[in-house]
């Protein structure tokens, strides 16, 4: 059977359902989401091996990158240059955007750092499902005109509506992988993130979800321990959750506790959901301030500017 592949990198500014379009591609949650901007901090690699025809095999690679947006920390500096990473050497850009008539200064500036690459950019007008019909012709037409990316398409992620879309447009842009080599990734992998990122970055949504605007984003997790206990069908996980200020240390403990048991009850269904087994999850709230700014911190959550 034949192989091919295709490497794809999904950009836009924070909020227009970047990550909601990476699981509703993969079918498969691998991206945490929450309403607050800026959530996605990592390049997230999504993976999707699945046959196109009778004679040929794909395997899809997706980089779901963070919100395009100007930095004001060490850690928006991290998340910027993940963007610039993600999208050189791509073999196509999917730009997500909402249905504004405008075209503002993120959008922009994708678009002018795809255009020095001839990246071909297939653009995503998102959340069709809570659109008026009659918003998206304009924006077709202003996208069209100033830009007139490879492909336009109207999409709900939220949905699954259009999706399927993506993948049509992303088959023009499929290259054969020479006889008798491999996919760059095996075909049952959808994710190359490690175990512990993962669970990180779950109990980061469930704090980010249930807290909504208490808390801002001076929220970190850091997985301290990670132990399988295979005989019992038991992870055990401990996890830190960073904060900046007591006051946050506070909101995220809540009364009697009330809170962060509430956030561990969340975490735990999606953590055992994912890993197949009974998960024991210890959680502990620091006050690290100004973390946002500190190297060793951010490393050690896993945002390190050298894997960049």
């Amino acid at each position: 059977m034949d192989k091919k592949t295709v490497f794809a990198a999904i950009a836009g500014r924070p909020n227009t359902g970047k990550s909601t379009l990476l699981n509703a591609l993969l079918n498969e949650k691998i991206s945490i989401v929450s309403k607050k901007p800026q959530t996605t901090r990592n390049k997230i690699t999504g993976i999707l091996t699945k046959d196109i025809s009778e004679t040929a095999r794909a395997q899809y690679v997706f980089f779901d990158t963070p919100g395009a947006h100007l930095p004001k920390s060490r850690l928006g500096r991290y998340m910027t240059g993940s963007i610039k990473t993600a999208l050189s050497g791509v073999d196509a850009a999917i730009l997500v955007v909402e249905a504004e008539e405008r075209i503002g200064a993120p959008e922009r500036g994708i678009f002018e750092n795809l255009k020095k690459t001839q990246t071909p950019v297939i653009l995503v007008i998102n959340k069709i499902d809570i659109t008026a019909k009659d918003k998206l012709l304009p924006v077709i037409q202003l996208y069209s005109r100033e830009y007139d990316p490879e492909a336009i398409l109207p999409v709900s992620a939220l949905t699954g509506d259009g999706v399927e879309l993506v993948f049509s447009e992303l088959n023009k842009y499929l290259t054969d992988i020479e006889p008798g080599n491999e996919f760059f990734f095996p075909e049952d992998m959808v994710t190359d993130q490690p175990e512990r990122r993962i669970a990180a970055e779950i109990i980061r949504e469930k704090t980010l979800r249930l807290l909504m605007d208490e808390v801002p984003h001076g929220v970190g997790v850091a997985i301290e321990e990670f132990k399988e206990q295979k005989s019992k069908n038991l992870l055990n996980l401990r996890a830190e959750i960073f904060c900046e200020r007591e006051t946050h240390k506070r909101i995220i403990i809540g009364r009697n506790g009330e809170m962060i048991k509430k956030i561990g009850s969340f975490a735990r269904e999606d953590l055992e959901e994912f890993f197949g087994c009974r998960v024991y999850l210890d959680l502990w709230v620091k006050v690290k301030r100004e973390w946002r700014d500190k190297q060793s911190v951010l490393a050690e959550l896993g945002y390190n500017e050298r894997d960049l």
